[in-house]
């Protein structure tokens, strides 16, 4: 057992005027450390190229999950797809990376534009050997992992971007080499990078994609741990308890509420000293506590923290903002999205007399299901999240 964990993320923009996307990118865990993933690419785009890639990701995935050989795989996939009524053929190409312990990655690929991969922010020339299954040639490789290493998968519209319009020939292969080691940076998440990547793409297209483009991103680094306490205990007897259990975890700790940082300053024996200066209009200013990494407002920080979170799940368009801003919900996002990768949450059940106001839009209710859509989102995003309430 090691300590590492793979952090994985992907965007797709579609082909100009199509509501669907051609590519597809399924994720199958297998455990706790290991996972398939698979990004297929269907023939042509709009809703045939979506059903075939859609198909094709689903039962490679699901098949590989479940320990079948990629030989049945392919045949599987040779036998279920549809006849396209116009080509006449069923394709669909795929790239899989199947990570076993987080330790070892098994790439196979099918006429997509090769896996890239970075050690240490650097191009790394891994081996790969080729072999024919079912007449389909068939690209093959092994990788013992290590610490930041990088793995890249991408569609074809990705190499085609700017082909005619701001490039003559597309995007090369090692023009995208060198725009990720340019962009590469230890801190930035898998699904940060892909969009990075996947925005150029557009850039380039001018905005009017000749094809769908999508990009795959996998990150192996260390299980960071982080700690966030959300309001204070219902039972004035169970803070102490709180309190110890929170400050005696194993990583950064974030406050959120001022009932709940003043109630840990208490208990620390420290001063809490309040910040008057907004970073943004719509996030309260944060606060210093000696022995705990930042404090914050607690409700209308956390509930911007889960705007950001949905967004990252979608389109991550808002990462312009919190990537770089200095308010509470922006530098909780940092932590969460791109730090930890284990989230250990303290919720306090208290009902906060101030929200009782039936003027105003906050009760517990709200409170509660803040912390539940959040950690959804924070799984999602292939966190690993323990919740408690006092």
């Amino acid at each position: 057992m090691n300590n590492l964990c793979a952090d994985i993320g992907y965007r797709s923009i579609n082909h100009v005027g199509e509501q669907l996307c051609g590519d597809h990118v399924d994720v199958v865990e297998q455990g706790e450390n290991s996972s398939v993933i698979v990004l297929a690419d269907g023939l042509g785009s709009g809703v045939k190229a979506s059903i075939l890639s859609t198909l094709t990701a689903k039962i490679i995935s699901t098949m590989m999950a479940e320990g079948l050989t990629i030989e049945n795989c392919v045949n599987t996939i040779a036998a279920t797809l549809p006849i396209c009524s116009v080509r006449g053929v069923a394709y669909s190409t795929f790239t899989i990376i199947h990570l076993i312990d987080n330790d070892v990655a098994e790439l196979i690929q099918y006429d997509n534009p090769g896996i890239i991969m970075l050690r240490d922010g650097a191009y790394y020339d891994y081996p790969s050997i080729e072999m024919s299954i079912g007449g389909k040639r068939i690209c093959r490789s092994s990788i013992k992992l290590q610490e930041n290493d990088l793995l890249v998968a991408m569609s074809d519209g990705c190499l085609h971007a700017g082909i005619g319009k701001t490039l003559n020939f597309g995007w090369k292969r090692e023009d995208i080499v060198s725009f990720l080691e340019t962009m590469y940076d230890g801190s930035v998440t898998a699904k940060t990078l892909s969009t990075m990547l996947i925005d150029e793409c557009n850039k380039l297209y001018g905005q009017e994609p000749g094809d769908d483009a999508t990009c795959c991103a996998v990150r192996i680094r260390k299980r960071v741990p982080m700690n966030l306490m959300f309001g204070p205990s219902a039972n004035r007897d169970d803070s102490d308890r709180m309190m110890a259990l929170f400050f005696s975890k194993e990583g950064k700790h974030i406050i959120s509420g001022g009932t709940t940082s003043t109630v840990a300053a208490r208990y620390l024996g420290k001063p809490l000293r309040p910040s008057l200066r907004f970073e943004a209009s719509d996030v309260p200013p944060t606060a210093e506590l000696e022995g705990a990494d930042l404090v914050t407002e607690g409700v209308i920080t956390i509930n911007k923290v889960l705007s950001y979170a949905r967004d990252y799940l979608k389109d991550n368009e808002s990462y312009r903002q919190w990537c770089y801003r200095h308010d509470g919900a922006s530098m909780i996002a940092r932590l969460l999205f791109e730090e930890a990768t284990d989230i250990n949450f303290y919720v306090g059940r208290a009902i906060n007399p101030a929200h009782q106001n039936p003027e105003l839009p906050i009760n517990f209710n709200i409170k509660m299901n803040l912390v539940e859509e959040l950690s959804s989102c924070l799984r999602q995003m292939g966190k690993r999240i323990k919740v408690s309430y006092f």
